[in-house]
């Protein structure tokens, strides 16, 4: 018996794909109007909801490979809106932290974040759409099905 591929409707992978491009597209357009890239927006989520970190758990949380991470810390740095310090304990460490700016570019764009993340719930309704990152956070953590 000869195995076949799922035809594209039903694979994964494309699926994931055509489903983040969906989610994406608006959080790009208004991304597009602040001047940043979706890279440097994660980047800048992330350093806003855990506070200074190391750039390495910085790619973990964001996504993103560390030569990446690299060059987006440079442009946010040359915007001004993260600062780099060094480790108190070890000073061969850098620690990155939003900056005022930074903070005041989420908040100048949060309630259009929230719009764009609430259009997306009231899509799918609240049970689907709490299921849905339930699965996706399954599937990423590699944690097993109840």
């Amino acid at each position: 018996m000869t195995r076949k591929l799922p035809s594209t409707d039903r694979s994964l992978p494309i699926a994931l794909l055509r489903a983040r491009e969906e989610v994406m597209g608006p959080i790009r357009a208004m991304l597009t109007n602040v001047g940043i890239t979706e890279q440097q927006w994660r980047v800048l989520r992330v350093l806003d909801e855990g506070g200074a970190m190391e750039p390495t758990r910085i790619a973990e949380v964001a996504c993103l490979l560390l030569p990446s991470l690299t060059r987006i810390l440079q442009k946010l740095e040359e915007h001004g809106l993260i600062a780099r310090r060094r480790d108190q304990t070890d000073g061969r460490k850098q620690i990155i932290e939003i900056s005022a700016a930074g903070s005041a570019l989420i908040a100048e764009n949060l309630e259009a974040s929230i719009a764009l993340n609430e259009a997306v719930r009231e899509r799918l309704g609240a049970e689907r759409y709490e299921s849905l990152l339930d699965l996706l956070n399954e599937l990423s953590s590699g944690r097993a099905a109840d």
